[in-house]
């Protein structure tokens, strides 16, 4: 049975670009890498760029769809301590964010911003709770 999920693929139509995004604006530890395959470490998960055309020979090119026009897009959710301090250090880093930080009415704090491929990321923390 399936019980947790060790590895979060990306695959990336601009492999470098992507690398570089991860590695250098949000300054993952690169874990292992190999033609057209990067792994970053992320606490006891991995998060991996691979280059669509690698993808597409390694599970099938019907699946995969290099091809096809946009990108396989997924939303990414991460936790992180504080919202606004990692909103601000990313955009001084030049990440464009697609929403700026909001506190959602169940009391989590927000903000998103995108890849080099349009995959969305979401930073988010719960603010404390009143009592």
């Amino acid at each position: 049975m399936i019980t947790r999920i060790n590895a979060t693929v990306l695959f990336a139509k601009n492999f470098d670009s992507c690398v570089a995004f991860y590695r250098d604006i949000i300054g993952l530890k690169v874990k292992a890498t190999d033609a057209g395959f990067t792994a970053f470490e992320m606490g006891e998960q991995e998060l991996a760029v691979m280059d669509i055309k690698n993808a597409s020979q390694m599970v099938t090119e019907g699946a995969i769809q290099p091809k096809k026009k946009g990108s396989h897009r997924i939303l990414l959710a991460a936790y992180v301590k504080d919202t606004d301090k990692t909103y601000n250090a990313l955009k001084a880093k030049g990440v464009k964010f697609i929403k700026s930080p909001t506190t959602q009415s169940w009391g989590q704090r927000t903000a998103y911003f995108q890849d080099p491929e349009g995959n969305i990321w979401e930073i988010s923390h719960f603010l404390p709770s009143e009592k």
